[in-house]
């Protein structure tokens, strides 16, 4: 635990929990009552990702609840919705070196799924001390995510973690409100063979030139079945943070954000949708699980905890399975 935080993990730990099961039961009833034609009207945005009717709406939800937390003590919340590099210091006029902490959260990460009612999207928040401006996401010490499900389920879960004291996950049952831990874990698979294995091509730009890598990937560390039959399946979902979560519990062995290697040569001065540091904020939780995250470069991620930064990061579940494929990627990336 850094020792820059002046409080107890439990402290953080409590008010992001009670934070996230607000939104999660606002997200739940908006979703029951509203309606996608609703929850998907564009909305105005600034920085960062295309903001609907259902971002606007958790957004100042988010904001009144921060507020009521930062009467205990200053922080920095960064999220979308605001002007700049989206900070905003709480309570409002307080001067940046009074802030205790800072909270990067998206509190709708799945947008386009959750507001269609497809499938379940993520809320994200993770808390690093305040060290200004020189603040990254390598910082991160507190991290929770909770899940945001469709008006199918009945379940829910949340995972947290707590740098270099490992990671937890419970079960919500959002029907009689009871919890329950449960045990989860990456992969231990020697590689990817007969298991998921994506990357993110969630839009026509830039689709085709990861489309080529993935092609070139795969045909160089995956032995062909003989009998021309499937050796790595791929999953599209639509969140970084369920990304994250697929790879922490067992579900996926690898996954890869190409997508600011991708868009490099286009749109210059504004690039197509990219992954930024609040949409992988809590993958302290997979790595706390056992599974690796790096950059693009194979390095920790460390990009500034701010809304415009784009993020391409990699994970494996497994040492194995990153000997597997690391060597050859980085190559197809950069050699």
């Amino acid at each position: 635990m850094s020792v820059l935080l002046s409080r107890d993990p439990s402290f953080y730990l409590s008010r992001l929990k009670s934070l996230h099961s607000t939104l999660r039961a606002h997200l739940r009833t908006m979703s029951s009552t509203v309606g996608s034609s609703t929850m998907s009207t564009l909305a105005p945005s600034h920085e960062g990702d295309t903001q609907y009717g259902i971002d606007a709406s958790i957004e100042s939800l988010m904001l009144d609840e921060c507020r009521k937390w930062a009467e205990e003590t200053p922080f920095v919340l960064i999220a979308e919705g605001f002007e700049g590099d989206g900070w905003h210091i709480l309570p409002e006029g307080t001067d940046l070196n009074r802030a205790e902490f800072m909270l990067i959260i998206d509190p709708v990460d799945g947008t386009r799924q959750i507001m269609y009612d497809k499938r379940s999207a993520w809320i994200l928040s993770g808390i690093a001390p305040n060290l200004g401006h020189e603040t990254t996401m390598e910082h991160i010490v507190i991290a929770v995510q909770t899940e945001i499900p469709t008006t199918r389920q009945a379940q829910s879960y949340q995972s947290w973690a707590v740098k270099s004291q490992g990671a937890r996950s419970d079960i919500h049952d959002l029907q009689t409100g009871e919890s329950r831990a449960v045990s989860i874990a990456p992969s231990k698979a020697a590689g990817v063979e007969h298991g998921f294995a994506s990357f993110a091509k969630f839009f026509p730009a830039g689709k085709d030139r990861i489309a080529e890598l993935e092609t070139r990937l795969w045909k160089e560390v995956v032995e062909p079945d003989p009998r021309g039959n499937p050796m790595v399946f791929e999953d599209q979902y639509m969140a970084s943070g369920g990304q994250l979560f697929e790879l922490a519990s067992g579900r996926d062995r690898f996954v890869a954000d190409l997508r600011p290697w991708a868009f490099r040569d286009l749109h210059k001065d504004r690039r197509p949708l990219c992954c930024h540091p609040y949409d992988v904020c809590t993958e302290l939780i997979a790595r706390e699980y056992g599974a690796i995250v790096t950059d693009l470069e194979g390095k920790p991620l460390a990009s500034p905890l701010d809304v415009r930064h784009d993020v391409g990061w990699i994970g494996y579940a497994n040492e194995s399975i990153r000997q597997q494929i690391e060597p050859t990627l980085l190559r197809l990336l950069w050699g």
